[in-house]
This record gives C-alpha cells, structure tokens and sequence, in this order.
C-alpha cells in the first residue's frame, strides 16, 4: 500500500514539472515565417473557409456586415438599400441609416478587396482570372441580393451603376442576348422593389431578379436563378412543438414548389423562417434542405455554419 501511494506521488510530482519547451531555434522560425515570401500563401484571405449553401438575412444587421457571413462561409448575402439623394443607404428602415453606410462601402468596395486577393496577378497564369471568393472553392459564385427599399424605377439605374466597379473588373454572372448563361464570382440579384421591367429589358445584362416562388410562369434561370417566398405564406401556422414541425399537407406545398422551380433549373429559398426555438428552427433547416432548397435562411450564421 505504502509503495503505492509513493508510486503515485511520484508519478504526480512529474506531471508538475514543467514541459520542455520547443527549441529556440524552431521558435524563431515559427515566430518569423510571416516575413518570409516563402510562407505567403497568395490567396489566403479566405483560406481555410468552407462554403456553405447559407443566405446571411439581414447581413447589415451584424456587427461586421459581409465580413461576418464571409468568415461563415456563407454564399449567399443581402444588403437592403434605400436612395437619397442619388446615394445609396444601407439599413433596414430610414431610422437606421446613416451617411457612412452605402452600398459601396459595406459591400462593393469589401467584395472588390476580397476578389482582388483571390485572383492576384501572377506570371504564371496568362491573363486575368475569375476567382470567387471562396478559396477552397473558387468556382463559387456569391449572391449579392439587393433590396431595394424605397422608388425602385429610380433606384435600380443607380443599382446598376454602383455595381461598375465589379463590371469592369469581369466579376460579375452575365447574360449574353438573352439566352447565354456566363457565371461569374459574383451574381447580382434584385429583390424587393426591383423594377422587373428594367431587368428583363435588358438583352445583355449583369443583375437578376428574385423569381416569385408562388408562381414562376414566364420566368426562367436567365431571369431569376433564384426564387423565393416567405415560407409562413406557404405553410400557415407551424408547430414548434413537434418533431415534425410541418405537417404533410404542408410539406407537399413545398414539394410542388419547389419541384416546378427545379423543372426549370431555378433554386428555391424561403424567408420568414422561424428563428426560435432554436430546435424548431434547426428541424425546420433539416426539413427544407431534404426537400431541396438551393439556400438556408439564416439570422444566426455561426449556428447556420455548425448545422453543415
């Protein structure tokens, strides 16, 4: 027993003397890789950021917009836009506007930066490349998602225009007289206000508009790659106390709609999806990516990013 007890003590006083350290020599190293070209890695703003089929709801609502859903990996954002005095505003109502906050300063001038890092010149490609923003997934497009809040016949020209600088640099998903589809690592799509006329008119374009899930006669993918509702439209009233929160008639409402968007190659997103209880809201998630949605809705993009 006694020897034991000396054993353990032993042992005991051994855990509390302290870990050899690393050797100096390799902690220089570690410590100084960052001033060597060596250990750069060109496009590692977003290394390491894994893509996923998420809409950042209200991104102007978070504390660093676009950024935040970035880090997420989400690739899909919105940003609600109102115009005064030919400036576009960011912000969910007029309240909450302020001067600092534009479209070209909370997104477009973030998603140049970004896209400048990802697609750097190098003399070892031949001419520019289209990189999106996801480095583990370059061919992924983002989804910027415009709504516009407030006149939106005079709204959208001023859209279109602040969208230049992502134009010249031949970022953005294009349509080419009217039938051919050029992805790019940003697609624009008009929701809200957008005047439709001002979309459609256009033979060759570099914007989409929001499809109306509830009824998709006449819009293609060329038009709305994307279409959406609100999902309490669809299903009424939901039962946050179940673990089948939608019931059968209403999951075949979502079936059908989401199946006539699938015929012509549009993918489905449902806003107005309930955010608490937290467990509702994560078998709701389950649910509608089972059925097929091409985006989550998402408020809490952290929790959206530990659901995948």
């Amino acid at each position: 027993m006694k020897s034991s007890i000396l054993a353990s003590a032993a042992i005991l006083a051994a855990s509390l003397e302290p870990v050899a350290a690393l050797s100096e020599p390799l902690q220089n190293i570690l410590i100084n890789t960052d001033r060597s070209p060596i250990y750069r890695y060109p496009t590692d703003v977003t290394r390491g950021i894994i893509p996923i089929p998420v809409h950042s709801h209200n991104d102007y609502w978070r504390d660093v917009p676009f950024y935040t859903a970035l880090s997420a990996g989400c690739i899909s954002i919105e940003a609600d836009v109102f115009l005064f005095n030919d400036t576009l505003y960011v912000g969910h109502e007029e309240s909450a506007l302020t001067k600092e906050r534009t479209l070209q300063s909370l997104y477009i001038e973030p998603l140049m930066s970004v896209l400048k890092k990802t697609n750097p010149k190098s003399p070892f490609v031949s001419g520019p490349t289209r990189h999106g923003v996801f480095d583990a997934s370059s061919g992924q497009t983002l989804y910027l998602w415009i709504d516009v809040k407030n006149n939106g016949e005079k709204a959208w020209p001023h859209i279109i225009k602040a969208l230049q600088p992502l134009r010249d640099a031949n970022y953005l998903t294009k349509v080419q007289n009217n039938e051919t589809f050029v992805p790019g690592p940003v697609t624009v799509i008009g929701t809200g206000g957008t005047p439709l006329s001002q979309v459609v008119s256009a033979a060759d374009r570099d914007y989409f508009y929001d499809g109306p899930l509830k009824d998709l006669t006449g819009f293609t993918s060329l038009v709305s790659p994307i279409a959406s509702t609100s999902l309490m439209e669809v299903v009424g009233d939901i039962k946050s106390d179940s673990e089948n929160p939608l019931n059968p008639t209403q999951l075949e409402a979502i079936r059908k709609q989401i199946k006539a968007a699938k015929d012509k190659s549009i993918g489905v997103r449902y806003w107005e999806t309930p955010g608490w209880p937290i467990r509702l809201r994560n078998e709701l998630w389950r649910m509608l990516w089972k059925e097929g949605v091409a985006l989550l809705n998402a408020d809490d993009v952290n929790a959206a990013k530990e659901y995948f």
